[in-house]
C-alpha cells in the first residue's frame, strides 16, 4: 500500500512522507515535515515547520504539532521538533518546537500518550512510555524522564525536571523538580511518597525495597537532604537509589517536600 492523502488535505511540496502514511481531510503538512512509515494524520490536524514524526504515530483530529513557540523572544529562527515512534497525540494537543535560547529543538521519545488538550512547550525533552492526561501542560525547557505519568489539569513550571517512573497527580501544580520513582501531589505539589504502582509494574521487588528505605532516610528523618543523598550515594548498592540521589544532588530548582524537624 502507498501513501493515502485525502483530496481535501494540503501537503506542501517538499514534505517527506514514508510508506503507508495516511493524511485525513483538511489536514495540513508543511514543506519541511518528515513523516515516518504508517503514521496517520487525522482530520484537521496540522503538522507545521521543521517537524519530524517517527513511524507508527497517530496524530488525531485538530492536533497542532510544530507551530511556532509561544515565546516573545522568538523571531523566526530555524527551530525543530523531533517526535519518535509509536506516539499517540490526541485531539487538540499542541506541541511546539524549540527556541534559539534553548538549543532550538523540542524532543519527544517513543511510545508516549498525549491525551486531549495537552501542551508541550518549546525546548522540552520528553522520554519514552510517558502518559500525559487531559490538559496537562508543560512550560518551556521542562525535562521528563521515562515512564512518567502526569495527571490531568496539571501545569508544570518552566525548567522543571521529572525523573524516571515518577507520577504527578491530577490537578496539581508543579514548580520544583521531582526525583525518579516519586509521587507528587497538591497545589503547590509536594512529594507524597514513592510511585509504588508504577514501580511494581516496572521493577522487581528486590529493587523496590531499597527505594523504600532510601525515601524514608531522605524525606522523613528530618536530616539535611543533600548530606543524606551524598551518604546514600556512597553507601547504597542499589542503582535506583543512586539514581535518585544523583538527581537530588544535581537539582537546580529544589525538591518539593514537607520538611520535618529533627
Amino acid at each position: 500500500m502507498g501513501v493515502s492523502i485525502h483530496p481535501q488535505a494540503i501537503v506542501e511540496e517538499g514534505a517527506q512522507l514514508g510508506e503507508d502514511v495516511r493524511v485525513g481531510p483538511f489536514a495540513y503538512v508543511s514543506a519541511k515535515a518528515k513523516i515516518g512509515d504508517r503514521t496517520t494524520i487525522g482530520q484537521c490536524a496540522r503538522i507545521d515547520g521543521d517537524t519530524t514524526v517517527g513511524a507508527d504515530c497517530q496524530i488525531f483530529s485538530h492536533a497542532v504539532v510544530g507551530s511556532i513557540p509561544q515565546d516573545l523572544k522568538f523571531h523566526g529562527e530555524e527551530v525543530r521538533l523531533i517526535i519518535g515512534e509509536r506516539n499517540k497525540i490526541r485531539e487538540f494537543t499542541l506541541i511546539n518546537p524549540g527556541t534559539e535560547g534553548g538549543g532550538g529543538v523540542t524532543r519527544i521519545g517513543d511510545d508516549n500518550l498525549f491525551m486531549g488538550y495537552v501542551h508541550v512547550a518549546h525546548d522540552c525533552i520528553v522520554g519514552n512510555r510517558c502518559i500525559f492526561a487531559n490538559a496537562a501542560t508543560l512550560a518551556g525547557h521542562v525535562e521528563v524522564g521515562d515512564g512518567v505519568v502526569v495527571g490531568g489539569l496539571t501545569p508544570i513550571h518552566q525548567f522543571v525536571k521529572i525523573g524516571d517512573l515518577a507520577m504527578i497527580a491530577g490537578a496539581s501544580a508543579l514548580s520544583q523538580d521531582v526525583p525518579p520513582y516519586c509521587l507528587a501531589e497538591g497545589n503547590r505539589a509536594v512529594l507524597r511518597g514513592l510511585n509504588l504502582t508504577g514501580l511494581r509494574r516496572a521493577l522487581p521487588r528486590e529493587a523496590i525495597d531499597p527505594l523504600r528505605s532510601a525515601y524514608k532516610e531522605l524525606f522523613e528523618r528530618g536530616k539535611p537532604l543533600k548530606e543524606t543523598a551524598e551518604r546514600l550515594l556512597e553507601e547504597s548498592d542499589s542503582d535506583e537509589v543512586k539514581k535518585m540521589c544523583r538527581f537530588i544532588l544535581e537539582t537546580k530548582r529544589g525538591i518539593p517536600f514537607e520538611r520535618k524537624t529533627i
